[in-house]
């Protein structure tokens, strides 16, 4: 007797909305791009060789290339966020509905969201905007993440001669 593992019921609602999105966007839904989806959403701020190597777990056969090719198309309709972070390859993540920010560490490259500080898109008020009507803007807080700073504080310090 053969049997076929189901999808927890979140993950289900959650393909089922993914399913939703892409329609809307006049995309088709495949395995792929939900496989994607998935990744993403369940590891934020991931590479694309990081998202390739998640989405390999479930289809194997999925190629780098692919998967670069998804996440392009999944940015550009807005189901993606991609953030460059300094000196770094860019990061992925669902959260998309918000115009939030993110603290980098400059030691171990950690990410962590940080909310809108102004409250409203773009957060912040330009002194000029050229004509345009913005719609987001981006912050980068560079630092040391408190495990970094804790691994400091812990290791000897050298010894001067």
């Amino acid at each position: 007797m053969q049997t076929t593992e189901r999808p927890a019921p979140e993950d289900a609602g959650r393909a089922a909305a993914w399913s939703d999105r892409l329609r809307s966007s006049g995309r088709r839904v495949t395995k792929q791009r939900l496989a994607v989806l998935d990744a993403v959403d369940h590891h934020p701020h991931s590479t694309a060789e990081d998202v390739a190597a998640a989405v390999r777990t479930v289809l194997p056969a999925i190629t780098v290339q692919s998967v670069y090719v998804v996440l392009s198309d999944l940015t550009a309709v807005g189901l993606l966020r991609k953030f460059e972070p300094p000196a770094s390859p860019a990061l992925y993540e669902t959260r998309t509905d918000d115009n939030h920010h993110h603290a980098y560490c400059v030691r171990c490259g950690t990410v962590a969201d940080v909310d809108c500080s102004v409250g409203h898109a773009p957060c912040l008020t330009p002194s000029e905007h050229h004509g345009m009507q913005l719609l987001s803007a981006d912050v980068v807080y560079r630092g040391v993440c408190a495990s970094c700073l804790a691994a400091e504080a812990e290791s000897p310090s050298p010894v001067e001669g």
